[in-house]
C-alpha cells in the first residue's frame, strides 16, 4: 500500500548545534491511522514535523507524499502543504491575518481557488472547528483555545490527507480537548491520517492505534500502545520508564 506520507532516513543539524536534531529518522503513515508521537524534549519530534511539509529541508534523506518524492520548488511546496497540514505548538506562530475569516481563507486563496470556493471552504472548516461565530473577530483578541481551533480550521480548509499536530492539546481545558479529539476522529473516519506529538502518555494509550517513540533524532520504537508501554527495553532506553512509573495508575488502570 502506498503511504500518504513517508520520511526516509532524514538527517538535520541546526546551525551551531553540536548534535544532530534528526539522525536517520524514518516514519511511514498510511490512510486512516491514529498515531501518537512521543519522546523526551530534544528527541526530534518537532523537527521531524517541520520536515513533514517542507518547512525544513533535510540535509540528507527524502520525504514522499502519496508515493511522490517531494521537491522544494514553490509550486511543489504549495501542493505538498495542501496534502500535509501541520498545526504548530503555539498557535500565535500560525495566525497572522487581521481577522479569523482572513486567516482561514489564506490557504485556499493561495491554492488559486476562486473567492466563492474559498468562502465555502472557510464556512465548512469554521463549522467543523466550532468557530463560525468568531469569523469577524480579530485574531489577536482570541483566547488560547480559540486560537488553536482557528489554526486547525485554517489547516482543514486546505483539505489535507494528513494532519500533524505538535502538542496541539497542551494547555487546553478538558472540554476543548474533547472537541479537538472529536474533530480528529471525524477526519480518521474519512480515511485521513492524524498524528499527534504529545507528552500525554494516557492519551497515547487510550486514543492512538499506533505509538511512535523518538530518541536521539531517530524513531526507536513503533507499534500498538499496548506493546510500547509494556516493553521494558523500549521504556528504559528512552527514559519513558520513569514517566510511566510516575503516571502510575493513570496508565495502568486504562481499559482499552
Amino acid at each position: 500500500m502506498t503511504a500518504l506520507l513517508e520520511m526516509d532516513d532524514l538527517h538535520y543539524r541546526y546551525p551551531g548545534s553540536p548534535a544532530p536534531a534528526l539522525n536517520g529518522a524514518t516514519l511511514r503513515l498510511e490512510a486512516g491511522e491514529k498515531v501518537v508521537l512521543i519522546g523526551r524534549n530534544g528527541s526530534g519530534k518537532s523537527t521531524l514535523l517541520l520536515h513533514s511539509n517542507g518547512i525544513l529541508r533535510p540535509q540528507r534523506g527524502q520525504v514522499w507524499v502519496a508515493g511522490q518524492p517531494m521537491s522544494y520548488q514553490q509550486r511543489s511546496l504549495r501542493e505538498w502543504r495542501r496534502q500535509v497540514g501541520l498545526i504548530f505548538q503555539h498557535p500565535d506562530d500560525q495566525l497572522f491575518s487581521a481577522s479569523v475569516a482572513q486567516d482561514i481563507s489564506f490557504g485556499p486563496l493561495n491554492l488559486g481557488l476562486s473567492e466563492e470556493a474559498a468562502r465555502q471552504r472557510v464556512a465548512k472548516a469554521a463549522e467543523q472547528c466550532g468557530v463560525t461565530d468568531l469569523l469577524e473577530r480579530p485574531t489577536h483578541a482570541l483566547s488560547g483555545g480559540e486560537k488553536t481551533r482557528v489554526a486547525l480550521a485554517g489547516v482543514l480548509a486546505m483539505e489535507p490527507l494528513v494532519l500533524l499536530a505538535d502538542e496541539a492539546l497542551a494547555n487546553l481545558d478538558p472540554w476543548m480537548r474533547l472537541q479537538l479529539i472529536a474533530i480528529f476522529e471525524h477526519l480518521v473516519a474519512q480515511g485521513k491520517t492524524v498524528l499527534l506529538a504529545t507528552h500525554d502518555l494516557p492519551l497515547a494509550r487510550t486514543w492512538a492505534g499506533r505509538v511512535v517513540v523518538m530518541d536521539d533524532g531517530r524513531v526507536v520504537a513503533d507499534g500498538p500502545p499496548q506493546h510500547i508501554f509494556t516493553d521494558p527495553a523500549t521504556l528504559e532506553r528512552t527514559g519513558l520508564d520513569c514517566v510511566v512509573a510516575q503516571a502510575g495508575n493513570r496508565i495502568d488502570s486504562i481499559d482499552r
